[in-house]
Parts: structure tokens; sequence; C-alpha cells
């Protein structure tokens, strides 16, 4: 980004990439129009695996914070799991519309799933919905500012911060003269920043205060860029990055590594059934061949005496 150098290319899709998201600073996952979901290398840019994800178009795509799974939405209507260790399907839930937007908590133990102007909150550990929030108008962005509270931007002016637990709006501010395209927050020295894309063309930074959630986020800065933004992404430097990492490891649990690991496990089970059916079969088969192979063994002898 310093030097402003082109390091590579994504060649493998066939149709417009609609989402990507990085893990860490050596993989990066893309998702296209050509219903394929690729892994890429980031220090090469060799595509690592490309999946066949969806019937049509993926419309997003979150990773888990351990790396291990990845969530897809697309055009057929389903929410898709993806077992990253082994790069194939895990798990497969049809929804009664397309999603256009996923996104996993920073702990992993819940995701989001929108559709339109809704919603739904999912839990890990049974991936059943536990709550849904709705809102007046189309959502375009959504982030978790906490693991317990979620801030969306819609087709507005205004940014809401919804609780995961009671889908209650806790606090909610009029940001932009026009509709909010896309939101970001991190954390730094102790302060929750939120950042905001508008088309009306400016970038603004928030301080959100977590023990004061009714009270209106203040300015820290904003900048115009004269241009109709449609979507926003955030660099951060590798110390506060490594922080962020860093904590995510620290507030991730043993049950946590449990749910994933049994997830990972639901299709192999599959496999280890088919293998065990074909075990018996070869089990009933072999005295069979046994009594065949018996009597050709003693017409061997005969011969070879009688020679």
């Amino acid at each position: 980004m310093k030097k402003k150098i082109e390091h590579g290319a994504l060649l493998q899709h066939n149709g417009t990439i609609t989402c990507l998201e990085f893990y860490g600073t050596s993989h990066l996952l893309s998702g296209a129009e050509d219903g394929l979901i690729c892994i890429w290398n980031t220090k090469r840019w060799e595509c690592l695996k490309s999946i066949k994800a969806h019937k049509g178009h993926v419309t997003s795509l979150s990773i888990h914070p351990s790396g291990k799974l990845a969530l897809s939405v697309g055009t057929d209507k389903t929410l898709r799991t993806w077992n990253l260790v082994e790069g194939r399907s895990a798990f497969i839930k049809n929804l009664k519309q397309n999603a256009h937007l996923v996104k996993w908590s920073p702990d992993g133990e819940k995701y989001v799933t929108v559709i339109t102007n809704k919603v739904d909150i999912y839990k890990l550990d049974t991936a059943s919905i536990s709550g849904t929030i709705t809102t007046e108008k189309r959502i375009s962005s959504l982030r978790f500012i906490t693991n317990s509270i979620l801030g969306i931007a819609g087709d507005d002016e205004i940014i809401r911060f919804y609780s995961c637990d009671s889908q209650k709006c806790l606090c909610e501010f009029k940001a932009h003269e026009n509709r909010i395209k896309d939101i970001y927050s991190f954390e730094r020295d102790g302060q929750n920043v939120i950042v905001t894309a508008s088309s009306d063309g400016y970038i603004k930074m928030w301080n959100l205060d977590l023990n004061k959630m009714k009270d209106v986020p203040s300015l820290l800065c904003e900048v115009n860029t004269k241009a109709r933004l449609t979507c926003l992404a955030v660099w951060l430097d590798q110390a506060s990055e490594m922080k962020q990492n860093s904590d995510k490891a620290a507030t991730s649990s043993q049950a946590n590594e449990d749910e994933i690991s049994s997830i990972l496990r639901k299709t192999k089970v599959c496999w280890t059934d088919k293998s065990d059916k074909m075990a018996k079969r070869k089990r009933k088969i072999t005295p069979k061949k046994q009594k065949l192979e018996a009597p050709l063994q003693k017409k061997k002898k005969k011969q070879n005496s009688s020679a």
C-alpha cells in the first residue's frame, strides 16, 4: 500500500468477484458469481483450492476466528458451512429467501445472516435461530461491535446498535446525509472506533462508549472523498492487528473448539458408516470364496499326483 505496487491478481474465477475476506496475512477467500469459493495464498497469489460452493452466485462469506470453518450464502437459498481443514462442505441449511450477508461473531459462538431487512442470529452449538432483528429498510452492512452488540447500517442515514440477546435497539443516530453503504469497527487504546462510508462521499470515524450506549457516539474526524462510495476497508498497522489477534485467541474457549470439532466430524460419520458396510460385505463374501477355492485346490492335487 505504501509503495502502491500491484502484487498479484485473482484469475481463477469466471464471473464477477462478489466478496473477499482475509484470514490473517497468509490466506484470502474469494466468492464470485460463478458459484466458486477460492482459497488463495497471499505470498504468491496462488489458488490453493477451488470449491463449487453454490448453484447460483456467492453473495457473502465469513471465516470463523479459528480459521477452521467458513460460512457462505448464495442465490440458491442456502447457508453453507465449510470445513477449511479438508476443503469440503460440512453442513447445508436451506433458507426461505436469498441471504445477502453472513457474519461470525468475534468469539465464533454465534453468527448472523441478513435477508433484505431481517437479521437472523444463530448459535453455533445448535445451528438454530436464537433471535431476529427487523429494520424498516434494507440492510446494506452490519458489524459485530462486541460479541453481544451489532452495528447495523441500512438504506438510510442512520446507524443503529442492537443487543444480540434481547434484539432491542440500544442506540441510533444520524451519521450521514445520504444512505450508508458500509460500516467497520475496531478497538485502539481502549477506544471503540466506528468507521462509516456513505453515498454522500464522506468517510467518518466515531468514538463509541460501550458504558454509555444511550449516548450518541462523538465524531472524531471526517473526510470528503467527493466520490459515490459503495464499500469500505480499514487497514490497521501490524502492532494493532497482532493485539487484536491475540485478544481473539485469548477469548476463544475450549468449548468453542469442541463445537467446531463436532461439526467437522459430522460428515466423517457418513464415511465411516460406508467403510463399515463395505467391510461387512467383504466378510460375507470371503467364506463363499473359500468354498469355491477348496475344491479347485483338491483338483490340482489330484492332477499333480496322477502326473
